[in-house]
């Protein structure tokens, strides 16, 4: 492990050296991994273009990397256990022999169904293995994966699919999420009817439950896997041909295929992995993210896999059968290094600690953060009652776009601070600049998060669309990667994420995070979650709408008691007839006003009892400044939300 930092002294240096001259820098990383053949040239750019390219004309195969180079010396270590959405199902141990093997044989399942490099492969899965076991297969054919949460509805299905003319569609019967049962092939066969680009299906057999097969299209993963040899020898491919596109959201309805290539993605997701968490070899990691977004990609599969590491797959969903199913879980695998996300955190802080209490969690060593800022409150419940006050907290940012960790403690390494990312990683030069571009330098100042230099993790097209990837990320600011995010720097150079500048509301000409208002708002004790937005104001410009989401159990406990009259959205719920809406919207308002200004209190308060959330746990801002702002007539597709039905009752409650 020659390329990890172990002191802040050595972060210092290596950060200096790595802004000074990235090119060497990052050959050293390179140079340890297994090449077919060398690079020629390290790094071409042109960010107004956009072109990026590292390590030129070098040729691999990065399951080479993730597997082969691991069987001489660790053949028989576990690459993946995986826990089922069953707390009493077995767990599966797969050894990094067994998985090369199977990946082997799925790799030449693929071929003997058309499949070449190059060609395009859809992964509509549940989190089992196998998931992981296809991911790596394409890669090691050549052909790129377009993975989909499996929870999209069939509409974004086939609207991925089409975007990236798939040839093959790989799912399962069906999942188990909590205690439902979801039909996937039911699914995937309406998605289907408007697919033309797909010429075979592959079906894993994970529930049992009676689907329709297509004579001559749908084949089961089980035969397919008899017939198929575990030798398969790896595609070479070029360091910029296609690793896999992802799909994130956008500014419009169609969906933004985010494409990573593959080497510059290996190394740095190799070498992220292996600082922030400051990987052992003895680690079990557990990522708690889907495969079916970046996070999942680069911490559950690539990250770990190219560190040889133990990864930790969860079918399951964090309260079923109860609250208490990550703590018994790590408790029981003995996980060492865990990642999960605020909203998760913040869900499980408002089951309280009767849940966390039976469980030692003594096996944990590392704990992080992922997907969104995390704020206070929650930070130091995690930190306290998870990480038992002897765990660093890695609070990441990151997107899609970047393929890996940007800015982020590094564990043992960075000194913490509650709701700050810290420091950028060796190799990522962030620039903060206000409106018209112009670079705010020293510390104490808040403005546009942008990148000055590529890293090899960096988005290289949108797919099918370069047009869309310049003008979403390049155009704004010349020679500038701009992230999309506001950000402060405070007086020790630490950067703290405010939230996407979509996200920013403007109120008496004042600039307003909404994270930084939302963190506010969490501060009071009874309030689980928070999301608010800019709304129409006649004298401000913009007010504020505040939906906040209440603890039940507290006002149920009567800490909140009176029988005010309740908005529509909660009328039917006797645990929150006896909430004080004026009191508590005073308590909310004085402490926005204490923590940040009296110009941030929101003008409207709306009780909820859930936001409008992606799978992923993002929050649909758009729907809400919708709802905010009276308009409802159009708010799109919100059948890929978590829960659809939180939006008419959101509605309601606005009346």
């Amino acid at each position: 492990m020659q390329h990890k930092i172990t002191s802040f002294q050595q972060y210092v240096e290596t950060y200096k050296k790595s802004v000074e001259n990235p090119e060497q820098f990052w050959n050293e990383i390179a140079e340890s991994f297994q090449w077919k053949q060398k690079w020629n040239q390290t790094l071409e750019w042109n960010f107004e273009e956009p072109t990026i390219k590292w390590f030129l004309n070098g040729k691999l195969n990065i399951t080479e990397n993730c597997l082969d180079r691991h069987l001489a010396e660790n053949g028989n270590k576990p690459a993946i256990i995986w826990e089922s959405n069953d707390s009493n199902e077995p767990n599966r141990t797969i050894t990094y022999f067994e998985l090369h093997a199977e990946v082997c044989r799925f790799a030449n399942v693929l071929q003997n169904n058309g499949i070449e490099k190059g060609d395009r492969v859809c992964l509509y899965m549940p989190m089992v293995p196998e998931l992981a076991i296809a991911v790596l297969a394409c890669a090691r054919i050549g052909a790129v994966h377009s993975v989909v949460f499996a929870g999209f509805s069939a509409q974004s299905l086939s609207d991925r699919i089409n975007d990236s003319a798939c040839k093959l569609l790989v799912t399962a019967d069906g999942l188990y999420r909590g205690n439902k049962t979801v039909g996937l092939k039911e699914i995937c066969d309406e998605a289907l009817q408007s697919t033309p680009s797909i010429q075979k299906v592959i079906v894993y057999k994970r529930t049992n439950q009676d689907i329709k097969m297509q004579l001559g299209r749908d084949v089961w993963w089980h035969s397919e896997m008899h017939k198929a040899a575990a030798h398969f020898d790896a595609v070479e491919m070029d360091s910029e041909d296609p690793l896999f596109i992802l799909y994130t959201s956008g500014s419009t309805g169609k969906p933004k295929g985010v494409l990573h290539t593959c080497a510059g993605y290996m190394v740095y997701t190799y070498y992220t992995f292996l600082n922030v968490f400051q990987y052992e070899a003895d680690d079990i990691f557990w990522c708690t993210a889907d495969i079916g977004w970046i996070t999942g990609h680069s911490y559950i599969v690539y990250g770990p896999l190219l560190n040889g590491a133990t990864t930790v797959m969860f079918e399951g969903i964090p309260t079923y059968p109860d609250a208490g199913r990550f703590w018994s879980t790590i408790d029981k695998l003995q996980v060492t290094k865990f990642y999960t996300a605020p909203t998760a955190i913040r869900s499980l802080m408002a089951s309280g600690l009767d849940f966390v209490k039976p469980y030692k969690l003594d096996s944990l060593k590392v704990i992080g953060s992922v997907g969104e800022p995390i704020n206070e409150e929650a930070w130091f419940w995690y930190h306290d009652h998870i990480g038992k006050e002897k765990c660093p907290v890695v609070d990441t940012w990151w997107q899609t776009e970047t393929g890996g960790i940007m800015i982020s403690p590094i564990a043992f390494v960075t000194p913490t601070k509650p709701t700050f990312a810290t420091l950028p990683l060796p190799g990522v030069q962030p620039i903060l600049v206000d409106n018209e571009g112009n670079e705010l330098e020293g510390n104490n100042v808040e403005g546009l998060l942008c990148m000055k230099f590529p890293w090899p993790g960096i988005i290289r097209t949108t797919y099918g669309d370069h047009e869309r990837c310049k003008q979403a990320y390049f155009s704004t600011f010349k020679n500038l990667y701009f992230t999309g995010d506001g950000c402060k720097r405070d007086e020790d150079g630490y950067y703290r994420i405010i939230g996407r500048v979509d996200d920013v509301m403007n109120v008496s000409g004042h600039r307003l995070g909404t994270a930084e208002v939302e963190n506010a708002i969490n501060e009071h004790p009874n309030v689980i979650e928070s999301a608010v937005v800019g709304y129409p104001h006649d004298i401000k410009g913009q007010g504020i709408y505040a939906f906040v989401i209440v603890d039940k159990e507290s006002i149920e406990k009567g800490i909140i008691d009176t029988d005010a009259a309740l908005p529509n959205s909660v009328e039917n719920d006797d645990s929150l007839r006896l909430l004080n809406i004026t009191s508590f919207e005073n308590e909310v308002k004085n402490i926005v006003s204490k923590i940040i200004s009296p110009i941030a209190k929101p003008d409207k308060i709306q009780i909820v009892s859930g936001l409008p959330k992606t799978r992923s746990g993002k929050i649909m801002r758009r729907i809400l400044r919708k709802i905010a702002e009276g308009d409802v007539s159009n708010l799109g597709d919100i059948t890929t939300l978590l829960d659809p039905s939180v939006v008419d009752e959101i509605i309601k409650g606005s009346k």
